[in-house]
């Protein structure tokens, strides 16, 4: 749940299936997410004053309402430190994943009643068929390894459990965004999901969220090299 941050020279690489990845630093993506987020309580006073947004879009959006997570885990991968599930008090527990979590406490997350775990999506420390619900906003183009985060979003999300998705597509790799992809991504977690909705939308001055409500459908006719943004929401089988 991140801005972008400024390009970088990065070394490209191959991976399993020969394709180019890039490679950003570790300590690098960690300073300029930190940063970001410094920067923001530095304007903003309490993050937690801003994260009212959250709740339309865990709920209303995806067609769900907050009876659906009641007595439900649920999982926010990449939460950043605005207290994501504050709201969800009906849910029977609510863990924020992040591999600088820790850091957030000090900023002041600590405050929040909703659980944060240091970690990264790649090596998420929880069992199988864990969670009933599981969202990465603005997230999945943040982690280190994609293939290894698909597989252990599909190992930790129960059967018939809801997986739901935000992500930016088509932007060159940044120190906060290092992995590149597009609105085909969702065909990386078939066949052990099933595909319920999805939207592609413009992206806009003001970010992700606000280009969504705004509603503007992406012109899959113009072949320009720009930002989208891809919406999806998914079932385990």
């Amino acid at each position: 749940m991140k801005s972008k941050s400024k390009h970088l020279k990065q070394k490209q690489i191959k991976s399993n299936d020969n394709k180019p990845t890039i490679v950003v630093e570790n300590s690098e993506k960690i300073n300029a997410e930190l940063l970001y987020w410094q920067t923001r309580k530095s304007v903003e006073g309490e993050l937690t004053n801003n994260n009212k947004h959250y709740v339309n879009f865990y709920t209303n959006y995806f067609n769900l309402d907050f009876n659906y997570y009641k007595n439900k885990k649920i999982l926010d991968i990449g939460c950043g430190p605005r207290g994501s599930l504050e709201w969800a008090d009906m849910a029977k527990e609510r863990i924020g994943l992040d591999p600088i979590a820790d850091l957030y406490l000090k900023l002041e997350a600590s405050k929040h009643k909703m659980k944060y775990i240091k970690a990264g999506c790649e090596n998420i420390p929880f069992s199988n068929n864990h969670f009933d619900i599981i969202c990465s906003f603005n997230s999945l183009d943040h982690v280190d390894n994609l293939e290894k985060s698909i597989l252990e979003i599909i190992r930790v999300l129960k059967s018939d459990g809801i997986f739901l998705l935000i992500t930016d597509v088509n932007h060159k790799p940044t120190s906060c965004e290092p992995i590149y992809f597009s609105f085909d991504v969702v065909n990386k977690f078939m066949p052990q999901f099933s595909l319920l909705s999805k939207n592609h939308y413009e992206k806009k001055a003001g970010g992700t969220y606000q280009s969504i409500l705004q509603n503007i459908p992406y012109d899959e006719k113009n072949e320009s090299d720009r930002y989208g943004i891809l919406t999806a929401k998914f079932q385990k089988k």
